[in-house]
């Protein structure tokens, strides 16, 4: 049975203009994302990694080509449509996490689904519950400055997938960790994948990360390698 189709790209070019020299990013870059994937895209510094993932979240434009969000080319959407379809429909984990730093961990969990019109006190035993699966019930109060960078990449991670989101868009989500705590957030990414049934694409330069994922593709000078990796 095909699985549904989350995120798909296609003919997708990105180029920065500063004065009269323009830089292509990238070039004509095609892209499915299905319920569940688990996909890793690798590449050199500088090889349009990040920026691919923020095209594909809405959080750029493309100079060319689509980006659709459950069939729904997002160019075409106004800015409060497109903000909520990115509410309901992805997650973002970035190698620094973007707490809101004046607000306790269950509280920056909560946002997104208050966000959303759920209750907060709905929204805030949904965060607790959530931080309790990612071994945080005892740090719901502490402030981002409180918590260990362990600690703050899982609680980013946690207010990522609070909505439940059908993909979730990571930015090196371990880049920032010590070993041991990186392959424990991705263990913890892993099995939400498994569980809530999330698409996963990542960013990394973790070559070990990348081989536990079902794809893997490279972009090279801006282009995004066709041939692909399956593990």
């Amino acid at each position: 049975m095909t699985k549904p189709i989350v995120i798909q790209c296609q003919h997708l070019n990105k180029q920065f203009a500063d004065g009269d020299l323009k830089t292509d990013v990238l070039s004509n870059v095609n892209l499915t994302v299905q319920q569940g994937d688990r996909l890793a895209i690798v590449g050199s510094s500088g090889s349009g990694k990040s920026t691919l993932l923020h095209l594909l979240g809405g959080l750029d434009k493309p100079t060319n080509g689509t980006v659709e969000i459950h069939g729904q080319d997002i160019n075409t959407l106004s800015v409060k449509a497109l903000s909520q379809l990115r509410n309901q429909s992805l997650g973002f984990v970035y190698q620094f996490h973007h707490l809101l730093p004046e607000f306790s961990a269950v509280e920056n969990v909560a946002i997104p689904l208050v966000i959303g019109g759920i209750a907060p006190k709905q929204a805030k035993q949904q965060a607790e519950d959530l931080l309790s699966k990612v071994g945080l019930s005892h740090r719901l109060i502490h402030k981002p400055s409180e918590l260990s960078g362990g600690e703050r990449q899982r609680a980013a991670l946690a207010r990522a997938l609070i909505t439940q989101p059908d993909c979730l868009l990571a930015d090196e989500p371990t880049g920032n960790l010590d070993h041991r705590t990186a392959e424990s957030i991705f263990d913890l990414i892993l099995e939400l994948n498994a569980s809530l049934g999330t698409a996963l694409v990542i960013v990394t330069h973790d070559n070990g990360l990348a081989s536990q994922m079902d794809r893997v593709l490279t972009l090279r000078d801006g282009y995004l390698d066709s041939s692909t990796s399956e593990n």
